[in-house]
């Protein structure tokens, strides 16, 4: 993939805003993206319910809403639920049936639970994820292969919109295509373009059950990975920033660092098939 460390530097004369972007593999209207503005104590609370959701998972709204009474943070349990929804959380457990689906939207089986996985682009599984800024917030996509933990694509975006979902899934398929392709229920995966692209490509579609994040589990613990080896770590100034400081997380998590689970060989060589 190259060095990345000097793309996107919008000061370099020699190569352009929109060439950089293109080998970066970025859409060019991620880099105007501005973070979205809230209340700096609601900012404050996003964060404080962030890191600890990474933590732990499980926390649903009482119990976060409890939590954060222990850290000096008051605030009513609507509040927080609110707030969770803004950042796309869900507990693990399933919750009461409150509402039903559009007519419009379909919904998938899961088709993983007992499954072995046993080769690359057997399974690949995507996730969304709330990304901090000193000013705001953003949001993360990324497209995990499940055998090899390869990141295939990620974008960020400002909105949930289903649009830089679809720049990700499109920059995945450049690089191969799963037999099966699993997320959560998020109206971005069940939105009829982003499921009419994989059946197009004739990829079979799985989809977890409500509220259970954990199956899909190898996503969550990237977004953990990513956030204590990475998020918790840096001081993103603006969006540009955080494009840049990702673009090299990526690129080490990929082809540099050694996963445990794969006997200590990187997702890179697994995935490519390199030996190790």
């Amino acid at each position: 993939m190259g060095d990345k460390r000097k793309l996107i530097e919008p000061e370099q004369a020699k190569v352009s805003l929109s060439r950089q972007c293109q080998l970066l593999g970025l859409a060019r209207s991620s880099w105007y993206y501005k973070p979205v503005a809230v209340d700096p104590y609601e900012l404050h609370l996003m964060n404080l319910i962030d890191a600890q959701y990474t933590a732990t998972p499980f926390y649903g709204i009482r119990r976060m809403t409890a939590w954060l009474a222990t850290q000096g943070e008051i605030v009513n349990h609507k509040r927080v639920a609110r707030l969770m929804r803004v950042m796309g959380i869900e507990t693990i457990y399933p919750r009461p049936k409150t509402s039903l689906p559009a007519d419009n939207v379909r919904r998938y089986p899961y088709l993983l639970k007992g499954m072995r996985i046993e080769e690359p682009n057997q399974v690949w599984s995507t996730d969304i994820t709330y990304l901090r800024l000193p000013q705001g917030f953003v949001y993360l996509v990324a497209i995990l292969d499940w055998f090899s933990r390869y990141v295939l694509a990620w974008r960020v975006s400002n909105t949930m919109d289903v649009s830089f979902c679809l720049e990700a899934l499109e920059a995945a398929l450049r690089e191969g295509k799963p037999q099966i392709f699993n997320s959560d229920q998020g109206a971005q995966f069940t939105s009829h373009a982003f499921t009419e692209q994989l059946e197009k490509e004739e990829i079979t579609i799985s989809q977890d059950g409500k509220g259970r994040a954990f199956d899909n589990i190898f996503i969550e613990r990237l977004w953990r990975t990513v956030k204590y080896e990475e998020v918790y770590l840096r001081e993103y100034g603006n969006v540009s920033s955080a494009l840049r400081s990702l673009s090299d997380y990526f690129d080490f998590y990929n082809h540099q660092r050694l996963h445990q689970a794969l006997k200590y060989r990187t997702p890179a060589a697994v995935h490519f098939g390199h030996p190790g």
